[in-house]
């Protein structure tokens, strides 16, 4: 039985390999003059056989990648005159890999219509020879509607065909990136080593052991030391498609293991970055999507600014809602009963859900019902403020405003019957991190809007770059950071750049108050990526890793080979990393 078993796939192998020069791809058979009676050989996966009779068979043939058909006719006028071929082919289970040989002949054009599959519809193939590469099994159901688990993803992708052009779609955008970025823009791309040393850059890190006892190594959160390294060794653009690890939670729009477009541009600034960035953005954008009306240069908004207007670092400005703070206009007492704060920043913004303010109260009702409310309802700093403006009602229904706060919001808001009125408190200190509870509430309104068909879902795209981050936050007890003891930890990575000299001078007295020059480029509420300009000076990056953030010298240990470098006359640079999952989701 072994030795048949081994006899068998050699067979089937010598098929595969020993393809005579009249092999064609199915959808080039178009080409074929089908009354000449040209003999073709096809590869690809037999489909669901229709049986007119014992003697007659048609089988749809489907190409390599199950975007074309081509129908297969097998024919036995008699019993005896029933070949080998006759029999095999009704044998063979629909979705098996086949070698067909045939002759090509001309048919009636079909209306037979198999949704995302094109069919060859004026010619067939006589059926000479089939031969199955690999019996589909009788156990595995396929059907239009069938959902595979986890560990039959290959055949979730085989039955999807939307899953197989998102991966050419994927395909097709990162040749678009190496031609613009390599052919277009003489960027170099070079491939960094997976294996690295265990270094605090600010997340967490997967650990690689090894067969020396207590040695091993660490995978890259990404390649940002190794492309410092090569700014120092004369490469004036590097860039490459490159696979990150973090040892972090599942998140809608985050994963352990993700893949970047890095790049890093030496005797360079934030502006040449951006400025390559918005021409490769937009040639995607153009070839991929066929939109080619995005601005020339993409509009920019600080970190304060983003998160003040919008309570986010990474803003939807398609949906309007725009903040605004208003706790100097209202009653105290009023500010009061909003939370347990003293002395807060009181925002408020609105939604226009309906000109009728029933339907607006019936929207409040059902989004408060829902989980997606739970976390403002116990938010700590108190749960919001809900007012719908109805003309019929004292003051329009905003009267614990009072008369003069009434009149300003009314400007301020262009207040119209059944719009929605929010407020929100929250504590009088710096902005950090990427949102505010009333941002939050923004976007979680906007949902819910649109899920239950009161507001349309916004169209286009919008891009924005967000400036002048802090380039320190207060530490916490989600993100590892630098581990030093100063309370502080680098926003984004301890490699960025001041932005000024102002902001070089705070460094010596109140680092806190430090604006970076990192810019994060944002789509539609999305980060795409972030980068900044970095620290090409050791000293300056060892008193930030020692005097700042207070880093113990076993951890300034782990950066002694990039200080080593930097000291070695490395050039200023700068650089930045797109989520290249994100971009194509997006």
């Amino acid at each position: 039985m072994y030795v048949h078993l081994c006899h068998s796939f050699y067979l089937k192998l010598i098929h595969q390999v020993n393809v005579p020069a009249a092999t064609h791809e199915i959808k080039d058979l178009a080409e074929v003059d089908p009354s000449a009676g040209v003999e073709v050989i096809l590869h690809g996966y037999l489909g669901t056989r229709s049986q007119l009779s014992k003697n007659l068979s048609f089988v749809p043939l489907l190409s390599k990648d199950l975007s074309y058909s081509v129908q297969i006719l097998s024919t036995a006028k008699s019993q005896s005159q029933a070949n080998a071929a006759h029999g095999t082919l009704n044998s063979i289970r629909a979705g098996s890999p086949v070698a067909v040989r045939g002759t090509v002949k001309p048919r009636e054009p079909s209306k037979q219509d198999l949704g995302e599959i094109k069919k060859m519809k004026n010619i067939e193939i006589g059926l000479i020879e089939i031969q199955c590469l690999n019996a589909f099994p009788k156990d595995i159901i396929v059907t239009e509607d069938t959902k595979f688990p986890a560990e039959q993803r290959h055949l979730q992708i085989r039955s999807e065909k939307s899953i197989r052009d998102a991966l050419a779609f994927r395909a097709k955008a990162a040749s678009i990136c190496r031609d613009q970025l390599g052919t277009q823009q003489d960027f170099i791309e070079i491939e960094t080593p997976l294996l690295f040393k265990s270094t605090p850059e600010g997340a967490r890190e997967f650990l690689v052991p090894t067969r020396t006892k207590g040695q091993a190594y660490a995978l890259p959160q990404s390649p940002q030391q190794y492309k410092q390294i090569l700014m120092a060794s004369g490469i004036p653009k590097y860039f490459q498609i490159a696979r990150c690890f973090r040892d972090e939670d599942l998140r809608a729009d985050r994963q352990p293991e993700f893949t970047q477009l890095d790049l890093e541009m030496s005797f360079a600034t934030g502006e040449d970055v951006m400025r390559c960035i918005e021409t490769l953005l937009k040639r995607l954008w153009a070839e991929l999507l066929g939109v080619e009306t995005l601005p020339s240069h993409f509009p920019r908004m600080t970190y304060e600014d983003a998160m003040s207007i919008y309570g986010s670092d990474k803003p939807d400005i398609r949906l309007g809602m725009k903040i605004s703070r208003i706790g100097h206009l209202l009653p105290i007492d009023l500010i009061n009963k909003i939370g347990p704060l003293t002395d807060p920043i009181v925002e408020v913004m609105k939604l226009q859900v309906s000109d009728r303010p029933e339907e607006t109260r019936q929207f409040v009702s059902a989004f408060m019902d829902t989980p997606d409310a739970v976390p403002f309802l116990e938010n700590k700093e108190g749960q919001p403020g809900i007012f719908i403006y109805d003309h019929r009602k004292p003051l329009s229904g905003l009267q614990v405003f009072g008369f003069e706060a009434t009149e300003r919001v009314e400007e301020l808001l262009d207040l119209q019957d059944g719009d929605l009125v929010v407020l929100q408190a929250r504590k009088d200190t710096p902005f950090s991190g990427g949102s505010t509870p009333m941002g939050n509430l923004r976007l979680a309104l906007h949902r819910a809007a649109v899920a239950q068909g009161y507001i349309s879902a916004p169209e286009g795209f919008e891009f924005l770059w967000i400036t002048n981050f802090p380039l320190f936050s207060p530490t916490n007890d989600v993100d590892p950071g630098q581990g030093g003891s100063a309370g502080l930890s680098s926003t984004h990575h301890p490699f960025t750049a001041p932005k000024s000299v102002e902001d070089v001078e705070y460094l010596l007295t109140d680092p806190s108050r430090v604006k970076g020059e990192h810019y994060d480029i944002v789509v539609n509420g999305v980060e795409l990526g972030g980068g900044s300009r970095r620290i090409h000076d050791a000293q300056v990056q060892e008193f930030i890793m020692r005097d700042v953030l207070k880093m113990t010298e076993e951890r300034m240990q782990d950066f002694r080979h990039l200080l080593e470098v930097l000291r070695a006359g490395c050039p200023p640079h700068a650089g930045i990393a797109l989520g290249f999952d994100r971009l194509i989701a997006v």
